[in-house]
């Protein structure tokens, strides 16, 4: 089973894509190799392949890699299942995970992340997970982002650690990771992983 992620940015025709294109390429890097497990197409959307237990933690990776920048935003559909087709660029590969990616980012409408998987109350659950969580998610400033962009990028670190790669106060770094809802984001990430065997 593969988790394949589709998504766009929002807002992009308001930025340069100069600013916003190098981070969700490097976003995209952390968790897969272009063009068989990621690609960018139609200037401003993009396709990734991951496991089903990093998929999670990659959507929001993303988002907090891209919200460093005021007004930006990301829309993903994780889509779960099996890849029956593999071509040599993701966006040749098929099977079950893309239709169920694709069907679900087609469905996206006030909602910024979603997923898809052949479970329907699986499904249920965590996505209302995610909608309670983008409450908090979607209102990420640029500071709060950078901050969860560091902490998931270095798990092992504590905040005074984190603190002193970011050039702030640990005080700072505690503020930031609260308001983020950051300690909840994780155990929605492990709750979700847990619940992956039902699959």
């Amino acid at each position: 089973m593969v988790a394949i992620l589709t998504g766009d940015i929002k807002n992009s025709m308001e930025h340069k894509t100069t600013k916003w294109l190098p981070m969700l390429k490097q976003a995209l890097n952390k968790y897969g190799a272009e063009p068989k497990e990621w690609e960018i197409y139609r200037g401003d959307s993009f396709q990734l392949q991951t496991t089903p237990k990093k998929a999670l933690e990659a959507s929001i990776y993303i988002k907090a890699c891209l919200k460093q920048i005021r007004q930006l935003d990301v829309r993903i559909a994780i889509g779960l299942g099996t890849k029956t087709y593999n071509g040599h660029k993701i966006t040749e590969s098929n099977g079950e995970a893309f239709v169920n990616s694709g069907k679900c980012f087609e469905n996206l409408k006030k909602q910024n992340l979603a997923l898809k998987s052949p479970n329907n109350t699986f499904n249920q659950h965590i996505n209302l997970l995610l909608e309670l969580a983008l409450l908090t998610m979607d209102n990420w400033t640029p500071a709060i982002s950078k901050t969860v962009k560091s902490a998931i990028e270095n798990p092992a670190m504590n905040q005074k650690e984190l603190a002193a790669i970011l050039g702030k106060s640990q005080g700072n770094i505690s503020e930031e990771l609260n308001k983020a809802g950051f300690d909840e984001v994780q155990k929605m990430i492990q709750f979700y992983q847990s619940q992956l065997s039902q699959l």
